[in-house]
């Protein structure tokens, strides 16, 4: 029940639930609210919408699905934005302030805040991580992780949102694009981006065989080859390389690193990744402050020294324009040990600005004026219009 989009511009208003079904998936008590207030009148009141802590302003969804609720029942309602999309919010701050009938309004607040808190941190999250590496590409890997298909299209609205206040902030590159067709329009995409999976690397039986599948398959396509499935990253790289040496020289060839926590990448061991960064980025050794940051420097998995092991072992082999996908786990933490470090990712692949903490994207909405009055409950007085 989502609704098609025509292109980046669209609203992308998720549909769901429709006017009529509203009822059957709000709270309880603003059904016997509206019900009560049908009974003994109806009166305009003004809602207050607010976070528990700093988001980005990411409202379009909610909005979109609000004005079409409401216009499906006949009700007007004006929306007040006290701020523009992807813009800074601190806690406790109205974000947006709307107006209309209390019976109509009532039974929406339920929906509108699933639509909006969530979103709203997970766009703060994916504009940290850009910040953290403003010269590196990022693809939206979210969709696997999200619970449905509404979800996910609000998770790939936050990271456009995200993305597009890093590149106002710190002219960063941003989320170039996302996984899958459905949400590709938030990114200016026709289609969803990615090549192929882990899954594919075992149906071929090598990396090169796979390379060469999609290749003949999808001729067209840049070429992103997984490295990690045999657990040969340098040796399947190379290998890639020497079979398509014009991909490679023309920058249309990259592979992907997705080596599990559970080893590390081929050639290296905690010794050798020391020796690797020391090299690279001493100062990153000298910086780090918990045993987290150092695992994602010199660890297993898909570490910052593999990353420079990776990108040395290209240069010297006589391929700089391959390029170094980087996956697994890419927090905002991970994000930032990774610009300490200095690493030579070009693109990353993650899903990890989704919301660590569930409870941080409770958005909450209180009424703060009934027939134009101001009244909140005690304790809320903060959330009035201030006076002229």
């Amino acid at each position: 029940m989502v609704a098609k989009c025509s292109g980046a511009d669209c609203c992308a208003a998720v549909t769901h639930p429709a006017a009529g079904e509203v009822p059957f998936y709000t709270d309880k008590y603003f059904t016997r609210t509206r019900q009560i207030v049908e009974r003994y009148g109806d009166i305009e009141v003004t809602y207050a919408v607010f976070m528990r802590r700093p988001v980005l302003h990411t409202p379009r969804i909610a909005v979109a699905w609000l004005r079409q609720a409401m216009a499906a029942k006949g009700a007007a309602v004006k929306i007040e934005e006290r701020f523009a999309e992807g813009d800074w919010v601190g806690a406790g701050e109205p974000m947006l302030y709307i107006t209309g009938s209390f019976a109509a309004l009532s039974e929406m607040e339920t929906l509108f805040l699933q639509k909006i808190g969530s979103a709203a941190v997970a766009a703060f999250d994916a504009y940290q991580m850009c910040c953290e590496l403003p010269k590196t590409a990022f693809l939206a890997m979210d969709a696997r992780h999200c619970a449905g298909t509404e979800m996910a299209d609000l998770m790939a609205y936050a990271a456009s949102v995200g993305a597009k206040a890093a590149q106002a902030k710190v002219g960063a590159v941003g989320f170039v694009g996302n996984a899958t067709d459905a949400t590709a329009h938030y990114f200016g995409q026709e289609e969803g981006l990615g090549t192929m999976p882990h899954a594919l690397i075992g149906y071929a039986g090598s990396t090169l065989r796979a390379a060469e599948m999609f290749h003949e398959t999808f001729p067209e396509v840049p070429l992103y080859v997984l490295v990690d499935y045999f657990g040969r990253e340098v040796t399947d790289t190379l290998a890639v390389c020497e079979r398509f040496p014009e991909l490679a020289r023309a920058g249309n060839l990259g592979v992907r690193l997705d080596t599990h926590g559970g080893r590390f990448v081929e050639g290296l061991d905690t010794q050798s990744s020391y020796a690797v960064l020391d090299k690279h980025a001493p100062y990153a050794l000298r910086a780090y402050r918990s045993e987290v940051e150092l695992k994602h420097l010199i660890g297993t998995g898909v570490s910052a020294a593999a990353i420079w092991h990776l990108r040395e072992t290209l240069d010297t082999h006589g391929f700089p324009k391959v390029k170094i996908i980087a996956s697994s786990g890419f927090s905002g933490k991970k994000c930032s040990v990774m610009a300490l470090a200095k690493a030579p990712i070009d693109i990353i692949g993650t899903g990890s600005f989704l919301p660590d903490l569930w409870n941080e994207t409770y958005a909450t909405a209180d009424i703060v004026a009934y027939a134009g009055e101001p009244k909140v409950k005690v304790g809320r007085e903060f959330l009035l219009r201030a006076k002229a």
